[in-house]
């Protein structure tokens, strides 16, 4: 047996329509499908998305889910001009001075990591 890719993560949401709307128009995310119960969004062409899974008890904090963007200054300045609200501000990583990352969360309060392109 050979897993070859992961089709999605799922995000627990308190409501996929007002998710799936956040993820589109903030992070412009596209909406790969959307039937009941099976909303997946992610960023353009990606083969993996997020499944926005509707639940009762919602857990924010760190997903560990880590957005790659080729310009990390440009990405975070936009994102905080469409109203995206970070958890952490873009500064130098603990770990790597030249590192530069940030953090933002959804409506819900899942935090997710916003960092530059690794080659």
């Amino acid at each position: 047996m050979v897993i070859e890719r992961i089709r999605s993560v799922a995000v627990v949401v308190s409501d996929e329509t007002k998710a799936k709307e956040w993820y589109r128009d903030r992070l412009g995310f596209e909406v790969q499908d959307d039937m009941e119960h099976w909303v997946v969004v992610g960023p353009r062409d990606s083969p993996t998305g997020i499944h926005l899974c509707k639940g009762e008890t919602l857990e924010p904090g760190n997903t560990g889910i880590l957005f790659y963007t080729d310009n990390v200054e440009a990405t975070y300045q936009e994102l905080k001009g469409k109203g995206v609200e970070f958890t952490r501000e873009l500064d130098k990583a603990e770990w790597d001075e030249n590192t530069k990352y940030a953090m933002f969360k959804d409506p819900d309060g899942n935090e997710f990591w916003l960092m530059p392109k690794v080659d």
